[in-house]
């Protein structure tokens, strides 16, 4: 049994970074300074300069390393001193190369792709205050992406958390290491196999609340 819905990962994508984009141009330049609490070695422009650069090395085919921290502290390093506006023009101007690129990209690879993205769209959408786009297709995707990873862990458990009437948008921060396991618990989800499912992986739960679950 799979949960994956690599058939809508494309559009998912691309609709994911049109929304980025509109909202990086839609903040002052003093935010592209302000630091990503999920991610807090980052600023707002590091972050996204990561999300654009994966772009970037897809298409230049710098993929030695990929995932590792010196893979994507690299992405950032290319873009230091850029503001969110600069990064915007420049992500917008790799689009059509990166949309040629992305229908060919495999599953479970494509639905990947868009988990790590839409992870990094609400943790910039925290950092700037912004608590919109929490249903979109993008969370969908990712969640198809978890599910499956949770069945590796153990059988039924992908099944489980699909059943459990917590809202996509909790179990996608939840299972992206944006939850503490009091919150978790507190949503009713197994804290326990979570804690199992996502020890030693980069996903790992935060010791204390990040953000609310309201």
């Amino acid at each position: 049994m799979t949960f994956l819905r690599s058939g809508e990962a494309v559009d998912a994508y691309i609709a994911l970074r049109r929304r980025v984009i509109d909202l990086i141009r839609s903040v002052p330049d003093e935010d592209s300074v302000r630091v990503v609490p999920s991610c807090p070695a980052w600023s707002t422009s590091a972050l996204v300069a990561h999300m654009m650069g994966v772009n970037e090395d897809i298409l230049a085919g710098r993929m030695e390393g990929v995932t590792t921290d010196a893979w994507t502290q690299a992405q950032v390093d290319r873009h230091t001193g850029e503001s969110l506006r600069q990064l915007a023009d420049g992500w917008e101007s790799i689009a059509a190369d990166f949309d040629a690129v992305l229908p060919h990209i495999p599953a479970p690879v494509n639905s990947q792709l868009v988990m790590d993205a839409v992870t990094h769209e609400h943790d910039l959408r925290h950092a700037l205050g912004s608590s919109d786009a929490r249903d979109t297709d993008a969370v969908h995707v990712a969640l198809g992406w978890l599910f499956d990873m949770a069945e590796t862990k153990q059988s039924g458990l992908g099944q489980q958390l699909s059943e459990s009437g917590v809202a996509p948008f909790q179990l996608l921060r939840s299972l992206t290491g944006r939850r503490s396991m009091d919150q978790i618990a507190e949503l009713g989800l197994p804290a326990s196999l979570f804690e199992e499912m996502l020890h030693g992986s980069p996903l790992k739960p935060p010791a204390v609340a990040i953000e609310s679950i309201r």
